[in-house]
């Protein structure tokens, strides 16, 4: 069962409550390069990602976020470290989001000058806790950087914005750690209802980033804790949306493309099954329908596997019966399989 948390808004997409899962990405231009920006976030609409970041190191950058703005579709938060200037400047030229720590901003009147912007706009403010930042008197608190760390730094910060009465907040305690991550989101859940933000930070390569991700976000996500989610790798993040989206899929939490079942294939394979998979995902990459396709090399597990689809291929020798709802439709040759195989997909 999915936690329960309050619902929030970045722009038009809603996070927690009951809305469905969102996924994020972030930009990795230079923010004041415009043309570069809106093309790298119109690539990342392409893919699926709902909410996009972009850095503000300084006034240029939060001021081209307006003329961003006016050529993307999605919601914009801006990435803001230390300077309350640049979160009043990204409000008033339009963001959607802050992603900022009020307790790294300075006085409490520079904390409630963004507050009061953002209340008067209905932006929220995502507290981000990195283990990588914690202050040195909480790590000393705690005997290092662990999950009671990670926790009492998110609600050092979450205690500022309700004192000043602002509850329009989302909450990311992200580590490199996996096993740190989880177990920090698990004991945050426990004493706050904000949405969460999850993933884990500076994972690494699209190889071994999506591994780390995969696991983290995996093992959030069934445990029912998560409303938007970002896998953080080091690469083009385009590549983080297709990531994010497919682990949303795995799970069961999106239904919006057709799914593959296939067997690894072994000695009693007697057709091509490796490349006749690899060209069924190539031909159904653009098709949005939420269909469980089955594709098995041999009588052993096929025709249960290929029964439990909506469409099934259970391999024999040099060909393979298919099945559609459970119930065998034809058997064809192995040099007709994609084909025929296709055109049942069409007739779903």
């Amino acid at each position: 069962m999915r936690r329960s948390t309050r619902e929030i808004y970045v722009g038009k997409v809603g996070i927690g409550g009951n809305n469905p899962i969102s996924v994020q990405s972030m930009t990795n231009t230079d923010t004041r390069n415009v043309e570069a920006t809106v093309k790298q976030i119109l690539e990342l609409e392409k893919a699926g990602c709902d909410i996009v970041r972009v850095a503000v190191p300084d006034f240029d950058a939060a001021e081209a976020i307006k003329l961003i703005k006016k050529r993307v579709n999605i919601p914009i938060i801006a990435d803001i470290h230390f300077d309350y200037r640049l979160a009043l400047s990204s409000i008033k030229n339009g963001v959607d989001g802050l992603r900022i720590n009020p307790g790294n901003i300075g006085s409490k009147e520079k904390v409630k000058e963004i507050v009061n912007a953002c209340r008067e706009r209905n932006i929220p403010i995502r507290i981000g806790v990195n283990s990588g930042s914690i202050k040195p008197e909480i790590i000393e608190k705690f005997n290092g950087i662990n999950e009671d760390s990670m926790v009492y730094s998110a609600l050092e910060h979450v205690r500022i914005l309700e004192d000043l009465n602002y509850f329009n907040i989302k909450i990311s305690l992200k580590a490199t750690d996996v096993a740190l991550t989880v177990k920090a989101y698990k004991k945050a859940a426990e004493v706050l209802d904000y949405p969460f933000h999850i993933g884990i930070t500076e994972s690494g390569t699209p190889w071994t980033g999506t591994i780390k991700s995969a696991i983290g976000i995996g093992s959030l996500l069934l445990m029912g804790i998560g409303d938007t989610i970002r896998v953080s790798l080091t690469g083009n993040p385009v590549e983080e949306v297709i990531v994010g989206k497919q682990i949303l899929r795995t799970l069961g939490l999106l239904r919006d493309k057709i799914e593959i079942i296939s067997c690894p294939t072994c000695g009693r394979t007697q057709i091509d099954l490796i490349n006749l998979v690899k060209k069924v995902e190539e031909k159904i990459g653009n098709i949005s329908k939420p269909l469980k396709i089955a594709i098995m090399g041999c009588a052993v597990n096929g025709p249960g596997e290929a029964k439990e689809a909506d469409l099934g291929i259970a391999g024999g020798k040099g060909c393979a019966l298919i099945f559609k709802k459970g119930e065998i439709i034809k058997k064809v040759q192995e040099d007709k399989l994609l084909d025929e195989l296709m055109k049942e997909i069409e007739k779903l």
